[in-house]
């Protein structure tokens, strides 16, 4: 690739244009990326996932060789668009009405072709603070991307300071949001015809208690004052969720199999280990029931994704950051994860801030408005400008 700069539209154009859903390779984009950066003077590193051949992330330091870089950090996997209903081609960029249309124009490879904007612009403007760019893998099915990428960063960068996600905040300073865990759950039970099911186990019954578990937790949690903490998230307290469930062969077969994810959401100040500690203790509960019945059923238990809460720091040097550049001075939090909370689990301090709205996130015709894209172009300027002083 010869050396050019691109605009950040051409930038979304071309990253659009790959179809990095996250159950595909994100190796062309990433390639492509890397030549873009190489061709304007800036060694990347890739970091190819041992697991998943077909996957990587890929970061690069520009300005001097020290630690205390400002870190641009998105990811670049989208969810699919199985089943949606597009008016246009969901991996070509198509302006209409104010608005770009495609899939991760929102979330999020409108901050991902900013990020990469300005990384190129503070390489030939020169900067005496550090920038970094930071574009990670499978965020999209539980933020699982970030924590080797995180890890593989700091062996070869000078670690960064502040980091900026860049997920659609519509410009705002997010401090802080929810942590998040889920728990694949498969239960075995025992096969009889239904007539005799008190000689079987059924799995979805034996499921439904579980689940029920989950209603209670719920309701109690609602009715209970939250913490200071927890106060300013909607809703203020953690969340037991269960999305999809599947099971069992014919009406009149008591269920051999039923699986189901349990979610949860945990607000800040609460730990994680004890809701994922109570939830175990109602599986084995249930599985001690089920295997009164018959010895071979069992329940099996993996840990499908985990992400830590982002605390707000009150203060730190992300926020400050952004807060600055932004002009917001306003609280905000989400009840989504995100991987600021990775970041600020390694060291580092964090904030959420990117254009768009998350209300267009994995929907049909998923668009970022040019007012919000322009927005995001503004505050990279100005970042670039910040760390050039």
């Amino acid at each position: 690739m010869s050396a050019m700069k691109l605009s950040p539209k051409d930038l979304l154009d071309r990253l659009v244009s790959f179809p990095t859903v996250s159950r595909d390779s994100n190796l062309p984009l990433v390639n492509w990326v890397a030549d873009y950066l190489k061709s304007n003077g800036i060694e990347p590193h890739i970091w190819p996932d041992p697991e998943q051949p077909h996957k990587a992330a890929i970061f690069a330091h520009v300005g001097p060789d020290e630690e205390g870089a400002v870190v641009l950090s998105g990811h670049t996997d989208v969810v699919p668009i199985d089943g949606q209903p597009w008016d246009t081609d969901p991996f070509v960029v198509t302006e209409r009405d104010g608005k770009y249309f495609g899939r991760g124009t929102c979330d999020m490879k409108g901050f991902d072709a900013l990020a990469i904007w300005a990384l190129v612009e503070a390489q030939h403007l020169g900067v005496s603070r550090p920038l970094q760019l930071a574009l990670s893998f499978d965020e999209e099915v539980g933020c699982t991307g970030a924590p080797p990428m995180i890890e593989a960063m700091q062996k070869v960068l000078p670690k960064g300071s502040a980091v900026i996600v860049g997920e659609p905040s519509m410009m705002q300073a997010v401090t802080g949001h929810k942590g998040g865990f889920g728990f694949d759950t498969h239960l075995i039970g025992y096969e009889v015809h239904s007539s005799i099911m008190h000689t079987g186990v059924n799995a979805i019954m034996a499921a439904a208690p579980l689940i029920d578990w989950a209603n209670h937790r719920n309701s109690e949690n609602m009715s209970a004052p939250p913490s200071d903490l927890a106060a300013v998230f909607n809703p203020p307290w953690t969340t037991c969720h269960v999305g999809m469930i599947e099971g069992g062969t014919a009406h009149n077969i008591t269920a051999k199999d039923c699986r189901f994810m349990m979610d949860f959401r945990v607000v800040p100040g609460e730990k994680v280990s004890q809701w994922k500690d109570a939830y175990m203790e109602q599986v084995r509960l249930a599985e001690t029931r089920m295997q009164a019945v018959h010895p071979d059923a069992r329940i099996e238990v993996s840990n499908s994704f985990s992400v830590p809460a982002l605390v707000p720091e009150g203060g730190g040097e992300a926020e400050t950051l952004v807060r600055a550049l932004t002009g917001d001075n306003a609280t905000h939090v989400v009840s989504y994860g995100t991987e600021a909370g990775q970041f600020q689990e390694a060291g580092y301090s964090a904030v959420i801030c990117g254009p768009g709205d998350i209300a267009q996130a994995h929907q049909p015709n998923e668009f970022i408005t040019v007012d919000q894209f322009n927005a995001g172009h503004v505050f990279m300027q100005k970042l670039v400008d910040r760390l050039r002083i």
